[in-house]
């Protein structure tokens, strides 16, 4: 936390942390003019970055969101802090900056944050010249954002332009009134927006990502100005810390759910090293509509929720009672996810049912999603129209397992059942059974309706499938040798081709155990991924060795 201490013409008090990863080999790339985000590149030839076309709008958001000031900082020499003041007074000198993305709510919001933070790297050793311009830029830019709330849209961009706000109130001087009212819309937002569990009213894990970095440092920045931080700041953190423990599989990815994607590691260790708990998941998410199954060192993390509100469901999927495997540092099963960049290519299919390791009726998903080009124009994406409006959950422990049963309803109108799906994790993590059955719908009648359905269950590209001989099941080898069988004694099992979109470095492909059925023959499917026990001997030899030998009395 760094601090200006106000003379005439400084008016800026406090400079917040960045939390996020930063990269110093960057600084070196965009001193030669090369800018690199969103898996782009664009090389700026001697000519303003600003008013070069960008390739994507992506592309475009990153760079005027200013984030990259950071890498600039972690450089810390006087040719990238000289390099920083020439990029900030190119974009303040420049017409052209007022063109659409760079005012979008949630860049603006991201580069006023920018600003602020990376506020020592730019201030430093400028000349007072420099310096008001600097501010009266900056101040300008905290003013639209100030009066624009009104068509902000709903969800994340609203809390991070209220973040924002919160931050300029702290870091600027003279702001005791912009201070109270910040603080108490941000309260009031946070309240709304984050549920009693921790979760984000949109259901996407990704949320949490995206505010807490931003959350954690205000928290410092209040007590750094000696105010005392708003109550519901403070509870909202509390809640979601641990909630980033719930999504997290042994390797330390999130699971993919309602918009995920890949999370950069190095920033989820930072954010969990705030975590004063420091315990194990929580297994029960009722307000979010998730459960998660732990035993051993396997975890089963499932979608039991119906879709988030049609305003904050722009990135919500049609994944009810999806689920994800993982055994140790190894996934298993998991959901396709959705690139980081580049989205709009893979979103109609990321999105449907198809891309989730769940159970489809005539390959129809079982949410619906607006689709006429105007309205999602006019709604700033294509929220849910429709999808489940009853999901129920039980949950047992027994002797020697845990079981999971849940149900959704979002077939019942168009082909006449309930889709219940049900879970046993054994004790010691070495087996998950499942079982998907379609009931009839209470007061619905299947009779000249489709009955045909699919199971899928997606694997991740790290994982080495071959189906066994007798068609009815198929062979699992992770990267850590261990090795899993998938088994559907009753049904054909069929592997096929699918994409993981969630990887670091953009779409892989991969490959899907299915099994293709028909109800009136058959209404349910049992199945089982089962670890072999060549792989259980040597899990228990490797926890063996990573103990420390006893002490002689």
């Amino acid at each position: 936390m760094s601090r200006f201490w106000p003379g005439r013409t400084d008016r800026l008090l406090i400079a917040p942390n960045d939390l996020r990863t930063v990269d110093a080999t960057r600084a070196s790339e965009i001193y030669a003019g090369r800018f690199v985000f969103a898996g782009k590149i664009v090389t700026s030839h001697g000519r303003s970055i600003f008013e070069l076309d960008p390739p994507s709008e992506d592309w475009e958001a990153n760079l005027l969101g200013f984030g990259w000031l950071r890498h600039l900082r972690a450089a810390d020499s006087a040719i990238t802090r000289a390099n920083a003041r020439a990029l900030i007074d190119d974009w303040i000198s420049k017409p052209i900056r007022k063109r659409g993305v760079g005012w979008r709510a949630d860049v603006l919001a991201r580069r006023v944050m920018s600003l602020l933070s990376q506020a020592p790297l730019v201030l430093n050793d400028a000349d007072g010249k420099f310096y008001r311009r600097f501010l009266r830029s900056l101040t300008r830019e905290i003013r639209y954002l100030r009066y624009t709330m009104v068509d902000i849209p709903d969800g994340v961009p609203r809390l991070q332009v209220l973040i924002a706000l919160c931050y300029a109130s702290l870091c600027l001087a003279n702001q005791a009134k912009h201070i109270r009212t910040s603080s108490r819309k941000l309260s009031e937002e946070l309240q709304r927006q984050l549920l009693p569990d921790g979760g984000h009213i949109s259901r996407n894990p990704g949320a949490l990502i995206e505010l807490l970095p931003d959350l954690l440092p205000l928290r410092q920045t209040f007590a750094a100005r000696n105010i005392a931080p708003p109550q519901a700041l403070l509870n909202a953190i509390d809640r979601m810390m641990p909630m980033l423990r719930f999504f997290r599989h042994g390797d330390g990815s999130f699971a993919l759910f309602n918009g995920m994607s890949s999370a950069p590691s190095g920033l989820l260790a930072t954010l969990l090293a705030y975590d004063d708990t420091h315990g194990i998941p929580m297994s029960n998410m009722p307000h979010s509509g998730f459960q998660r199954l732990d035993a051993g060192n396997t975890a089963v993390i499932m979608d039991t929720g119906a879709p988030p509100p049609p305003a904050v469901s722009r990135d919500a999927h049609a994944g009810c009672l999806s689920f994800e495997l993982s055994s140790g540092t190894g996934r298993i099963v998991v959901n396709c996810g959705i690139p980081a960049t580049g989205r709009d290519n893979w979103r109609a299919f990321a999105r449907s049912t198809a891309a989730h390791s769940t159970l489809t009726c005539h390959e129809t998903s079982s949410c619906q999603f607006i689709e006429l080009p105007a309205m999602k124009r006019m709604l700033q994406g294509a929220p849910i129209v429709s999808g489940p409006s009853n999901v129920g959950v039980f949950r047992e422990a027994a002797n020697d397992s845990i079981q999971l049963t849940a149900t959704h309803d979002a077939y019942a109108r168009q082909f006449g059942v309930v889709h219940q799906r049900s879970l046993t994790l054994s004790n010691d993590g070495g087996r998950l059974e499942g079982e998907d059955t379609l009931l009839n719908a209470s007061g619905s009648s299947t009779r000249n309706k489709p009955d045909d359905y699919v199971l899928r269950f997606h694997l991740h590209p790290a994982v080495k499938a071959s189906r066994l001989s007798d068609a009815r099941g198929v062979m699992l080898v992770l990267p850590n040798r261990d090795v899993w069988t998938f088994e559907a004694v009753n049904d054909k099992v069929d592997l096929e081709d699918s994409v993981f979109l969630a990887g670091s470095d953009g779409p892989r492909r991969t490959a899907q155990i299915v099994i293709r059925q028909n109800r009136k023959d058959s209404p349910s499917v049992r199945w089982s991924f089962t670890r072999s026990s060549a792989s259980a001997a040597v899990t228990n030899a490797r926890r063996d060795a990573r103990r420390e030998p006893e002490l002689p009395l």
